[in-house]
């Protein structure tokens, strides 16, 4: 492992421009991983979702609501995005990432933020659906096919468990902690809604 003052700068600038993260704590990176730029880049995602976790039960009173409109007007999207101060609500990083949120929201179309958020009688009604998908198979088989099945039902309805778009690599959830780590605050995706022109409305699709 190389001593921290033998850490090419070069490598430092690299790693900063990849993550955004301060000098000393890419230098760090590049000692812990003995300059090897990849492991340097997950020691500090590690170590930056980590310290986002601490920050989760900080309140969130200022941000932004963002708007975005889509295919010449026929996709609209809002989303409140909150921060913990007003400096960060006006970071033009933090304004981008929030960008990002409108634009996976019109592209991605979830219905929900978080597990949280859905309905316990649609969970129930997928569940039943599920069960009966697998009936006949062992129990203990089945409930692992259940609970797999409702997973890729969360991934696919809640903004936190979708892929990100731009990179498929990483959740919305994960996008959020990088970003924590990233501006030292805690960021929560509060609400958001998303039109598409001719879509039924909940009194429409009811009547049907």
């Amino acid at each position: 492992m190389k001593a921290t003052t033998e850490i090419d700068p070069q490598l430092v600038k690299q790693l900063r421009e990849k993550t955004n993260a301060g000098f000393m704590d890419c230098k760090r990176a590049l000692v812990e991983s003995g300059g090897d730029l990849p492991k340097a880049e997950a020691i500090l995602r590690t170590k930056g979702i980590a310290s986002a976790g601490k920050k989760a039960a900080r309140v969130t009173k200022e941000g932004i609501v963002a708007s975005y409109i889509h295919l010449q007007g026929k996709v609209g999207v809002l989303v409140e995005v909150n921060c913990e101060t007003d400096f960060v609500a006006r970071n033009e990083n933090f304004r981008e990432f929030v960008k990002d949120i409108t634009l996976h929201i019109a592209a991605a179309h979830p219905l929900y933020v978080s597990h949280a958020d859905v309905p316990g009688n649609l969970i129930e009604a997928e569940r039943e659906i599920y069960k009966a998908q697998v009936k006949g198979k062992p129990e203990n088989v089945a409930e692992r096919i259940v609970e797999g099945k409702l997973e890729k039902f969360y991934s696919s309805v809640c903004l936190l468990e979708q892929a990100f778009i731009k990179n498929p690599d990483v959740t919305i959830k994960d996008l959020v902690s990088a970003k924590i780590a990233e501006l030292g605050e805690n960021i929560v995706i509060r609400r958001f809604v998303r039109y598409l022109v001719g879509e039924p409305l909940p009194s429409e699709s009811w009547a049907l």
